[in-house]
């Protein structure tokens, strides 16, 4: 049996097939609307950003869908971060469950069409600089760990040119946008804490980085910003 089918098993196929086609709809499922505009805008962007982001970094790092898949299992994973990886993705739900809810109770009054397409445009920058991340960097795990089994490396191309963790600052702009773009300001809540969270573990990873991973101290000298240009 190859490493991929061992990895490929069908609780993962079907944890995928949840995260990709059930979770981004919701909203909409939640709130019983099924002719609102703005959740299908989202739930199409997610789907079709997550499928064509994956593709591309498995045509170019054939292994990399193994490591993510596998990763939840992975012993040598940070203590800290198998609490925080969970948070962040049962943090990205609470903000779809709470705009559902939303718009089930009508608790938002609709933001101005101004409002909603920035938000979208966000959205968008955000997963394309995200997808970006993955695609350029092999070792794009979904958990903290240094993949000495590997040969892991300090990746300093694409968008690791601007900042140190380009997967969690297209990330953070998303979650910040999606309240506006799904007409909940209740949303924010889980929005602004899953951005605590996020800065929280970016901070604990990149210090990981800089005592473990030859070369990220030299890599974090030049590239001086963490998560946002000119401010950390």
């Amino acid at each position: 049996m190859t490493e991929t089918k061992r990895t490929f098993t069908l609780r993962s196929i079907l944890l995928m097939v949840i995260v990709v086609f059930v979770i981004p709809f919701l909203p909409m499922i939640i709130s019983g609307v099924w002719d609102w505009l703005e959740a299908w805008t989202y739930a199409i962007i997610s789907i079709f950003g997550f499928i064509l982001s994956r593709a591309l970094a498995a045509r170019r790092h054939p292994d990399i869908l193994a490591e993510r898949s596998r990763s939840i299992e992975m012993k040598d994973a940070k203590p800290w971060d198998k609490i925080l990886a969970p948070m962040l993705a049962f943090g990205s739900i609470a903000i779809l469950v709470v705009a559902g809810f939303d718009k089930l109770f009508g608790w938002t009054t609709a933001f101005s069409p101004p409002v909603k397409i920035a938000s979208l445009i966000l959205i968008l920058l955000g997963f394309i600089f995200g997808s970006w991340a993955l695609i350029e960097n092999r070792f794009f795990s979904g958990v903290v760990r240094i993949q000495t089994d590997r040969g892991h490396h300090v990746i300093t191309t694409g968008p690791y040119r601007f900042i140190r963790h380009p997967g969690y600052g297209g990330a953070l702009w998303t979650y910040l946008a999606m309240p506006f773009l799904l007409d909940s300001l209740w949303a924010l809540i889980p929005a602004v804490l899953l951005v605590f969270v996020l800065v929280v573990r970016t901070s604990l990873e990149d210090k990981t980085l800089q005592a473990e991973l030859p070369g990220y101290k030299e890599y974090a000298r030049r590239t001086k910003y963490r998560l946002f240009p000119g401010i950390w």
